[in-house]
């Protein structure tokens, strides 16, 4: 029943509230309040509000830190650096003056409140998740800021509890949780009976100790080593050899509360190590993956509800209405204060850096809404000093700033939740206004000829990275038979290929048409398809062939990419695409002079991008400047790099260069066109001897007019065109083999 009533609250707080155009987050927080101890007391906060309300605040920051867009956090590292010490230090100034002067608080509780007034929970990340603006400049910035000043804050707490004789064991910042606030969002610091907390515990000094500092910088530092050099290590090698989607989600869970777990051993929120290693976890989990989409669909259906509905538990509104004038105006007083004080602060801070930064309004807008929560981390600084005893026998923190900072908690999460909506929406919907202007007359549409089930996981994938998720247009995944007398026998093969298939872009939350085509000849069945969808690429695999044929394009390969004028991507993909380190791309001479210059460069900057991986373009110097322009105005996040190859003949130095996790990219051209060359020739026999079994991509750019063979069902005839050279190769072959064999 406590889980059924649970799953109640969050199937329909959101309905009801897009009924009344409220963000559904304060809905949840309001349904806590109304159900909890505090309110009609329906659901006690047992166990499962403590597990899962602290799961979901991990797993918040978790997704803040893997859906971070890490080259543009790079770029913008002095931007976040700036507005986490703004929003850090005003509201800590204003709430300190404040405290002194109005609410007549000892300096030390003065400054305790002030840390709680300038740390933030990002409460309202799941909005700016629906409308996918994780990877925009100010949801980057504030979830950087988010951190640092949480960093800070907590330092300023470790120095306030070592002025005290009595203070909280150094080893763990954070206490365990008070009996009479059941603080399940809370990290409730170091297991106790923990061999390792213990060790800790004893070895690490007095907070009031030069020492403990250094002790403390030391922990830091080889926590974060060891998680940067150890976790992509294991990830890498786990994720090439298991493929199943339910260890590769376990394997990702147990390393955010690993994670997790030794942070808070070493001193510091949990929260951080939950970020951090998302951070780190970035690259290995593509936006476009079935695994992301499994990430985000456990987190925002149960975990992150959960922790909302125990924040709004923990909020006792009794106070405001009680029976004492003299207690009640004194709390309204006291919230009133925190509230606007507070919430002014941060807006100041997100301003003035909006302002000094020279950002739009609507990106302040998102900073404050993001930045102006407050939940986790305030219950936990008060529970600090809730644990502080002063000289008179009292405790640092009192009553009516312990009821204030928690109905503050409400007020706040509306507030932050209400603007994040707003300014997000408004940033959306410019952004889509600006890309549908810019993909105006746009005929994007992927084809994905699919037959060997090993590879067609990879294929779906690559397109999806390859399409433009704003233009809403889904995939195309086609399998073709032969119309023979295994027809029937193949076509039901085709249909359990093309499910799984359909399977996999669900998951990717992709849009994906299938079909199964009878066809006399394969190459003719896809060109048919191509023209009967209206489609503006195609996008297969490398033929999969043994070691006795010298036909590196296969059976139909070669008859599809000569009898279509349009984008044609062949790819051979040995190892997953998320251990892909880099992408190597071999840009031919005066190939800024193809139709389909700015369509191929535009797709492998969107699969780099959603990658996070680097590509480095090699050709003359004349098509790298248009490629790095290019670049610059519509992917400047994207981490390429330029290497100069004046003779395409480097195309052999090349390959010899490309490492095992990267992936070589060959732009080539049909026969007749600007950029072909007699090199290209030998292009099979080269890849063939001195790129065997390796990561792979070759693209046919887009062309203009009629294809060479107009392909009609009339005409349903397999046309191969070869070379001289390939002439004379096939038949040295032929003749060496029946040497041998007379032999």
């Amino acid at each position: 029943m406590v889980f059924f009533t649970v799953l109640i609250i969050i199937l329909f707080a959101p309905i009801v509230m897009s009924k009344l155009r409220i963000p559904h987050i304060i809905g949840m927080v309001l349904a806590g309040v109304l159900i909890g101890p505090y309110g009609l007391n329906v659901l006690e906060r047992d166990a499962s509000f403590e597990l899962f309300g602290k799961v979901g605040l991990l797993y918040i920051m978790f997704l803040a830190g893997l859906e971070t867009d890490i080259q543009n956090l790079r770029q913008n590292i002095r931007k976040v650096g700036i507005f986490g010490l703004m929003t850090f230090l005003v509201p800590f100034v204003l709430m300190y003056i404040v405290s002194i002067e109005i609410l007549h608080y000892s300096p030390m509780a003065s400054l305790l409140l002030s840390c709680i007034m300038s740390t933030n929970t990002l409460i309202a990340y799941p909005i700016v998740t629906r409308y996918g603006l994780q990877r925009h400049q100010a949801s980057t910035i504030s979830v950087g800021a988010t951190m640092l000043s949480l960093l800070i804050s907590l330092i300023v707490i470790a120095a306030i509890a070592g002025s005290f004789q009595s203070a909280t064991p150094p080893s763990s910042i954070i206490p365990h949780p008070s009996p009479t606030i059941p603080a399940a969002t809370v990290p409730d610091g170091s297991p106790s009976g923990s061999i390792l907390a213990s060790l800790l515990s004893s070895i690490t000094p007095h907070p009031s100790s030069p020492l403990y500092w250094l002790f403390f910088a030391l922990k830091f530092i080889v926590y974060c080593v060891t998680l940067i050099y150890l976790i992509p290590i294991v990830t890498r090698w786990f994720l090439r050899r298991y493929s199943d989607s339910i260890m590769q989600f376990i394997f990702i869970l147990a390393t955010m509360f690993f994670s997790a777990a030794v942070c808070e051993l070493i001193g510091i929120e949990g929260i951080f190590g939950a970020f951090f290693s998302g951070l780190i976890l970035n690259r290995f989990i593509p936006t476009l993956s079935p695994l992301m989409n499994r990430i985000e669909f456990i987190g925002n259906a149960l975990f992150i509800p959960y922790f909302l509905i125990g924040v709004g538990m923990l909020i006792d509104l009794s106070p405001l209405f009680g029976n004492s004038p003299t207690g009640k105006v004194s709390l309204i007083f006291t919230v009133l204060v925190i509230v606007i004080i507070g919430t002014a602060g941060k807006a100041l801070a997100a301003y003035l850096a909006c302002i000094s930064l020279k950002l739009p309004w609507k990106d302040g807008h998102l900073m404050f809404g993001l930045t102006s929560a407050h939940a986790a981390a305030a219950i936990a600084i008060v529970m600090i000093g809730m644990r502080l005893p002063m000289p008179d026998g009292t405790f640092l923190i009192g009553d009516d700033t312990l009821n204030g900072v928690v109905i503050m908690i409400l007020f706040t999460c509306i507030i932050s939740t209400i603007v994040t909506d707003h300014a997000a929406r408004s940033i959306a919907l410019d952004d889509r206004e600006l890309i549908m202007r810019n993909n105006d007359g746009d005929d994007e549409k992927i084809l994905v000829p699919v037959k060997y089930p090993e590879t067609c996981h990879t294929l779906i994938t690559l397109a999806a990275m390859m399409r433009n998720p704003q233009l809403e247009r889904g995939l195309i995944a086609l399998n073709v038979v032969y119309d023979d007398t295994d027809a029937e026998q193949n076509q039901q093969r085709g249909r359990r290929l093309l499910d799984d298939v359909a399977k996999q872009a669900a998951d990717m939350d992709v849009k994906v048409q299938t079909q199964v085509r009878l066809a006399t000849n394969i190459g003719n069945g896809i060109k048919h398809a191509f023209r009967e969808f209206d489609c503006s690429e195609v996008i297969f695999g490398v033929h999969i062939h043994d070691n006795s044929s010298r036909v590196f394009w296969g059976d139909f390969a070669q008859s599809v990419f000569n009898g279509l004028t349009r984008q044609i991507t062949i790819a051979r993909c040995v190892q997953p695409l998320s251990t892909l380190r880099a992408f190597h791309v071999a840009v031919p001479s005066r190939a800024e002079y193809e139709p389909g210059f700015h369509r191929w460069i535009e797709r492998l900057s969107r699969i780099a991008t959603a990658l996070q991986t680097r590509i480095v373009f090699h050709g003359r110097v004349e098509s790298l400047e248009l490629i790095d322009r290019y670049v610059t105005a519509h992917h400047k996040s994207l981490r390429a790099e330029y290497i100069s190859m004046p003779k395409w003949h480097g195309v052999v130095d090349l390959m010899q260069q490309v490492q095992e996790d990267e992936m070589l990219v060959v732009i080539t051209a049909r026969q007749g066109t600007v950029s072909y060359k007699a090199a290209l020739e030998h292009l099979p026999e080269e890849l063939t001897e001195f790129y065997k079994g390796r990561n792979l991509m070759i693209i046919f750019p887009d062309q203009f007019g009629p294809a060479p063979d107009t392909i009609t069902f009339a005409t349903a005839q397999h046309k191969e065109q070869r070379s001289a050279y390939q002439e004379l190769i096939i038949l040295w072959h032929r003749l060496k083999r029946k040497w041998r064999s007379k032999k």
